[in-house]
């Protein structure tokens, strides 16, 4: 799903257009909020706050985009950081990256799982440079690992969630 055909309540844009404000002033503060709420930036809440403050639409995609904070596509249940900085590339860093997309099965284009269970996203630095290259889990770091530690990793925690799938059914 994406932001154009998912339906979403608007209420809290109206929340937050009211706190805020509607000059162009608001425009960071606006996206921080969506992006808070949902998780990242629907289309229509997009449309929605050009509706009702005038702000272009081309403004608020272009300050969306200037940003790396900002998602226009829903991340999934787990965040997955994986370190590309300096230490981590020297010490395989790419190839983690490589094997952690693979053994979540997403495709080149994409960055979250079709199950939107995992998101990937590659970051210029995690602080972990002792233990590259370095993998963080939600708000868990995983480091000194290589491939098959890696496809081990991606195992444990699909394995997690398949269970607490499964407990939930």
């Amino acid at each position: 799903m994406n932001g154009e055909t998912q339906e979403t309540d608007l209420t809290p844009v109206d929340q937050l257009i009211d706190q805020f404000g509607d000059g162009m002033e608001a425009t960071i503060p606006l996206l921080q909020g969506i992006q808070d709420t949902f998780g990242y930036l629907p289309l229509n809440a997009i449309r929605h706050v050009t509706e009702k403050t005038g702000i272009p639409a081309s403004h608020l995609f272009g300050v969306a985009t200037f940003y790396n904070r900002f998602r226009l596509t829903p991340v999934g249940k787990n965040m997955i950081r994986v370190c590309l900085g300096t230490a981590c590339h020297v010490q395989g860093g790419g190839r983690v990256h490589e094997v952690t997309r693979e053994s979540l099965e997403i495709g080149e284009e994409a960055d979250t799982t079709e199950d939107r269970l995992f998101t990937v996203e590659p970051v210029a630095c995690l602080g972990c440079c002792s233990l590259a290259p370095v993998v963080m889990v939600n708000e868990t770091t995983h480091g000194l690992l290589d491939a098959p530690a890696t496809r081990k990793l991606m195992r444990k925690y699909t394995k997690a969630e398949k269970k607490a799938a499964a407990e939930q059914s």
